[in-house]
């Protein structure tokens, strides 16, 4: 079965994000789909044929990794933005963990916007890690290196170019402050729901 790309039309008119930034990045985001369906039928076929040991396979697999989290992260990211944001104290898992694990609320946006400022593209993602029931927030230079392994993404950010420089050229800061007035803290919520305390 197919990935098939995500609707998030509904994000246009986003405060801090002209249509016309979202629209290009949703169109970025529907190559990542595209890229990842192509790439698994290449690779079925040529286990189908036998060819599991040729260059060209292990090209594949190595890419697959890029563009299938180039499509999971954007989706990550466009489904923790809301144009109706309400404070993260009403997503009070979340709430406790910035208070348990940074101190404060404040100190954990201190360290993911000091993250986001830093040189250089890539990501900024708050992960849960099961194990020691902490959230950590980590820069991931490439879609496909750097993930803590057991953790599980719960607020992410883009910081390639193609997120902000249409918007705010390079005001990274800027636009860092424009994505945190658009969290959609129960969506970040929802997805450490299913962990048990």
């Amino acid at each position: 079965m197919a990935y098939e790309v995500k609707n998030y039309d509904g994000l246009l008119g986003l405060k801090g994000f002209s249509d016309i930034l979202l629209k290009n990045h949703f169109t970025l985001y529907s190559g990542y789909v595209a890229n990842t369906n192509k790439l698994v039928d290449k690779m079925n076929a040529m286990i189908k044929e036998g060819k599991t040991g040729e260059p060209e396979y292990a090209e594949l697999k190595r890419r697959f990794g890029w563009e299938f989290n180039g499509m999971r992260l954007h989706e990550l990211y466009f489904s923790n933005l809301t144009k109706d944001p309400i404070s993260v104290e009403h997503a009070k898992k979340v709430h406790k963990k910035m208070i348990d694990d940074f101190g404060s609320v404040e100190n954990f946006e201190k360290d993911f916007k000091s993250s986001g400022a830093m040189r250089g593209i890539g990501w900024v993602i708050t992960y849960y890690d099961i194990s020691a029931k902490k959230i950590f927030n980590i820069w991931v230079n490439e879609h496909d290196v750097g993930h803590l392994s057991g953790c599980v993404p719960i607020l992410v950010l883009d910081v390639f170019e193609h997120a902000y420089m249409v918007e705010y050229g390079l005001k990274k800061a800027d636009y860092i402050t424009s994505f945190f007035s658009a969290i959609d803290w129960k969506e970040v919520e929802k997805r450490i729901e299913w962990v048990k305390d």
